[in-house]
């Protein structure tokens, strides 16, 4: 198993052991160039292959004693394709991306310091960003702004400002990247600056404080999502969480993700169980016939979302299957999803009296009278909290996403 594998099985595990666990941000660093391009020669004999991986090292230093989570593409003196290191940073869903270069020039006297970004407003034909990379513009901007400003104070460079750039690495990610060109190895004074171990020191800390004053945008992977202002809303009022800075919202929401949503917005604690018995769910038996002997042998203690299923089993509000599981990550369908927060309305009805019903003529070709859910869609849609995939299917067996969550709880709330 290659480390890149080891490395992304580690973050899956501890992702779906720890979903909702607090997180540091994850930045990558990239040292430009390396193994057979060896980049600029400096007019001292330096190589900046040389310059970029020492400094990047001790950017990486900084960053993790401000307690940031930190991984470099390259680690060591090996080639990487610019590809790669785009690839590579979009398989590790970190939050922010900084490559690493010293700069040169013919003419041998331009010194300084500058970044460059992608500027959707300076398109280049021949270059296309990303889709992500257009929409991150002014949270890119945002973060080569800080670094630069906090670099040539700590460094004493001269300042030659951000450069909107299609270069690649800053323009074809998913996340807000920069390329920091921190001096001139073709220029005397700043080439010695390179040379200096202390000078590079000092530039390090100037672009790991650029980077500490920089906040990531919220769930980077929802920008430009239809249901953003939603899953905002949401995340504001304490309701949704992300994976670290992640929100995922094309992903099917799990049985467990959907109780813990649940308990947020009713509070199961205040709630007192409804016996409402029901043998029109051939998968999930919901009712009273739940005991408080009752586990599951695929829900242990350890599991973080036991003590949710534990009220949710207290409250009568499902049953496990009849293998004696609970079925925590199973995804959940679009008309469970129904049935139980409909269920939930009728058992808090000091929040139901609260919502208007307002009329509608919905009529769902997949959602006929006799279906078990049907009663709760109607419900719901009639509430203004749900609606179809489209105007004449609602998709009662397909299952919903944590897009789609949160959009229905947008609603409700709104109502």
């Amino acid at each position: 198993m290659t480390l890149l594998k080891r490395f992304i099985l580690l973050s899956l595990l501890l992702t779906f052991a720890f979903p909702y666990q607090a997180f540091a941000y994850k930045v990558v660093l990239d040292a430009g160039h390396g193994g057979s391009d060896p980049g600029a020669t400096g007019v001292n004999g330096l190589r900046e292959k040389d310059v970029n991986w020492d400094i990047t090292q001790k950017v990486r230093d900084e960053l993790i004693a401000k307690g940031y989570e930190v991984v470099l593409t390259r680690t060591d003196d090996s080639y990487w394709s610019l590809a790669q290191r785009v690839e590579f940073t979009n398989t590790l869903q970190a939050d922010l991306f900084v490559s690493i270069h010293a700069n040169a020039h013919p003419d041998g006297k331009t010194k300084g310091t500058m970044v460059l970004y992608y500027d959707n407003d300076y398109p280049q034909e021949d270059y296309p960003a990303s889709e992500a990379m257009k929409q991150l513009t002014p949270y890119s901007k945002d973060l080569a702004q800080r670094v630069l400003d906090s670099l040539v104070t700590a460094a004493g460079t001269k300042n030659l400002g951000l450069v909107p750039s299609a270069v690649y690495v800053a323009r074809m990610g998913t996340i807000p990247s920069i390329l920091v060109e921190t001096a001139f190895l073709s220029q005397t004074s700043d080439a010695a600056l390179l040379a200096s171990d202390s000078a590079r020191s000092k530039m390090a800390a100037g672009i790991a404080n650029g980077i500490a004053a920089y906040t990531p945008p919220l769930f980077t992977d929802s920008l430009g999502h239809w249901a953003r202002e939603a899953i905002i809303r949401m995340k504001n009022k304490g309701i949704i969480e992300g994976i670290a800075n992640r929100y995922e919202p094309e992903r099917a929401l799990t049985r467990a993700e959907f109780l813990t949503l649940m308990d947020r917005v009713f509070t199961f604690s205040k709630l007192k169980a409804v016996c409402e018995p029901s043998n029109t769910v051939t998968s999930i038996v919901y009712g009273c016939q739940a005991t408080a002997e009752q586990s599951y042998k695929d829900l242990p203690s350890s599991h973080w979302a036991s003590p949710v299923f534990a009220k949710a089993k207290s409250l009568n509000l499902l049953q496990g299957y009849s293998d004696g599981t609970i079925r925590p990550n199973q995804s959940i369908t679009r008309g469970e999803v129904a049935f139980l927060f409909d269920h939930l309305l009728q058992m808090s009805s000091s929040i139901t009296n609260n919502l208007p019903s307002a009329a509608s003529s919905a009529s769902f070709n997949d959602v006929p009278e006799t279906l078990w859910s049907a009663k709760a869609i109607y419900a719901l849609r009639n509430k203004g909290i749900i609606d179809g995939i489209t105007d004449t299917a609602f998709k009662p067996s397909q299952t919903i996403t944590r897009a789609e969550i949160a959009a229905m709880l947008n609603r409700y709330y709104q109502g």
